[in-house]
């Protein structure tokens, strides 16, 4: 089913929103994957390769979770908005910033052993 054809279009303002708030998670699963990707080919002394290839696989496989939330996330608050109903809300947003939260602390530790 399209989303067009749920129930009647929303004010355009708050669509736009919906969308610019889709693009920032999209600009967000690109920085991850850019860090993957740059801790992999452009840092060969950081950590082990393991370990250093550990951190950039979850980088980049978090990078692809965010872009699929961002458009769940996208397609609930469309629909919400087109049913004129409550947003749903998500506890998601801190599972994120855990996950981001663990992650830097790896990287921490492993900057601060490496020497």
């Amino acid at each position: 089913m399209k989303i067009s054809r749920v129930g009647e279009a929303p004010d355009y303002r708050f669509s736009l929103a919906n969308e610019r708030t889709f693009l920032a998670w999209i600009r967000t699963a690109l920085g991850f994957l850019a860090a993957g990707v740059g801790l992999d080919q452009l840092a060969p002394q950081f950590a082990t390769p393991l370990i250093r290839e550990v951190l950039a696989l979850l980088l980049c496989l978090f990078s692809g979770a965010l872009a699929l939330y961002g458009y769940l996330r996208w397609l609930r608050n469309e629909k919400a908005m087109r049913l004129k109903e409550d947003l749903p809300y998500t506890h998601v947003l801190m599972l994120i910033s855990v996950l981001l939260l663990a992650v830097a602390l790896v990287v921490m530790v492993l900057v601060f052993y490496a020497e």
